[in-house]
C-alpha cells in the first residue's frame, strides 16, 4: 500500500511538472493589433515564464465565424504574428517559438442568441501554449574571466571587454541580483584606473533584424541604450569621472550565440589609454 501511495505521488508530481502554461490574448473585431489592456496582461504572463527553462512556445491565432474563410485565415495569422513580435521585442529567443499559425475561424455552436456576441469576442484570440523542459536541465556553471583582473591588466585602445557576470533582467535595464556585486567591484577598479577612457556598449537579445528591444518600464524601443546608461550612471555615482566615459546602445548587432541571457549584456570599448611618463 505504501509503495502504491509513493507511486501515485510521483505520477502526480510528474503531471504537474509537465503541465503546459496557457495564455490567451483577445482582439477587437477585424483587428490584429494588441490593445493596451491585453498587452499589459501579456507582459505579466511573460514576466511569469521568463525564468522557466522552456522547451517550446506555440502561438495559434483565431477569428470569429464572420468573414470569408480566406480572410479569416489571413487575419488569424496576422494576430499570431503580432504576438510573436511582442515575444521577440521582449527578448524571448525565437528558436523556442516552434509554431506560429493562423487557424481561421472558430465556428459557433448552438447557443442562446443573447450570448452570441460574447462568444464571438472570446473566439477573436491568440492562444499561447508554453511547454517547460522536463525534467529541468541541471544548471551548468560557466567558467568566466574575472573582469576586474582584466581591467587591472595591460589594456590598449581598441580593446573590447565583456563585463561577464553582469547580466540584466529580461526586458529591463536593471541587473539580476547576482550581478550587483560584480558591478560594484568593476566600479572600484575603474575609479583607480583613471588612465582609461571608454565607451559603454549596451546589448539586447532575440529581436528581429538587429532591432533594439523594448524597455518594459518605459515602453520605448531603446533597451540597449538604457542598459548602457544604467551602467554609466552607476559608475558616475561610484566616483568614475564622467568625462572618461560615453555610452551607446548596440541594439542586437552582435549576438554572442548560446544562451540568450549572455546577450543581455554590456561591454566596455577602450577608446584611449593615458600613457604613464
Amino acid at each position: 500500500m505504501k509503495t502504491l501511495f509513493i507511486f501515485l505521488v510521483f505520477i502526480t508530481q510528474l503531471a504537474v511538472a509537465q503541465k503546459e502554461l496557457v495564455h490567451e490574448v483577445y482582439f477587437d473585431t477585424d483587428k490584429f493589433e494588441v490593445i493596451e489592456t491585453e498587452h499589459s496582461r501579456l507582459l505579466l504572463f511573460l514576466s511569469e515564464i521568463e525564468s522557466l527553462d522552456i522547451e517550446k512556445i506555440s502561438i495559434y491565432g483565431f477569428c470569429d465565424d464572420r468573414g470569408s474563410h480566406s480572410y479569416n485565415l489571413k487575419l488569424s495569422q496576422d494576430r499570431a504574428n503580432s504576438i510573436k513580435t511582442i515575444f521577440s521585442n521582449n527578448e524571448f529567443d525565437e528558436s523556442i517559438i516552434t509554431n506560429v499559425d493562423g487557424k481561421g475561424e472558430v465556428l459557433l455552436k448552438l447557443v442562446k442568441e443573447e450570448n452570441v456576441d460574447k462568444i464571438r469576442g472570446l473566439n477573436r484570440k491568440v492562444q499561447i501554449i508554453v511547454t517547460p523542459v522536463f525534467p529541468p536541465k541541471p544548471v551548468e556553471k560557466v567558467k568566466t574571466k574575472d573582469v576586474t583582473e582584466v581591467l587591472k591588466g595591460d589594456i590598449k585602445a581598441g580593446d573590447n571587454i565583456v563585463l561577464e557576470n553582469i547580466l540584466f533582467k529580461t526586458g529591463y535595464s536593471y541587473l539580476m541580483p547576482e550581478s550587483v556585486k560584480t558591478l560594484e567591484n568593476v566600479a572600484k577598479v575603474l575609479v583607480e584606473r583613471d588612465d582609461l577612457y571608454f565607451t559603454i556598449q549596451g546589448h539586447v537579445c532575440c529581436t528581429q533584424n538587429s532591432r533594439d528591444a523594448i524597455d518594459r518600464k518605459t515602453k520605448k524601443r531603446n533597451l540597449s541604450v538604457a542598459r548602457a546608461k544604467y551602467i554609466y550612471d552607476y559608475l558616475v555615482k561610484k566616483g568614475v569621472n564622467p568625462k572618461r566615459m560615453k555610452y551607446v546602445g548596440m541594439r542586437r548587432k552582435f549576438p554572442l550565440g548560446g544562451d540568450p541571457k549572455f546577450d543581455r549584456r554590456v561591454e566596455i570599448l577602450v577608446t584611449y589609454v593615458v600613457e604613464n611618463n
